[in-house]
């Protein structure tokens, strides 16, 4: 079996360290990456609330907080019932076939701001329906 870095760990029960990292550390990074292709902040947070379904407040008390990305992604408020229309190859892994749920639902918070880096437009990034 290919080993990538979205395949469980040989060892039972063994989490990929990014579930033990701060959302706090990486979302400033989300940020960056979205700002340096001329998007905003403010896309970034309507990203996460349609993704996660947290409010602009739930997200700053998770950002204060320094909530690890399992707890951020655990217990998010309602989880986008139309994610699953989000695919495609992220970190070299296709969003859709990534096996452990917790994984898939991080990749496509990861694909979402790829997605608004790229410049699409906010209404494909949120799958909104015609």
């Amino acid at each position: 079996m290919k080993r990538t870095s979205d395949t469980p760990s040989a060892t039972a029960g063994a989490k990929h360290r990014i579930f033990s990292t701060s959302f706090a550390s990486v979302y400033p990074l989300y940020v960056a990456k979205a700002e340096r292709k001329g998007r905003t902040k403010a896309e970034v947070d309507t990203i996460i609330g349609w993704l996660t379904g947290y409010s602009q407040q739930e997200l700053e008390a998770v950002l204060a907080a320094q909530s690890d990305f399992e707890t951020f992604l655990v217990k998010a408020p309602r989880m986008n019932p139309m994610r699953s229309l989000i695919t495609g190859v992220v970190c070299g892994v296709r969003v859709e076939d990534i096996a452990d749920p917790l994984m898939r639902e991080l990749r496509y918070l990861d694909k979402l701001i790829d997605e608004l880096a790229k410049g699409r437009a906010m209404e494909k990034i949120l799958r909104h329906q015609p």
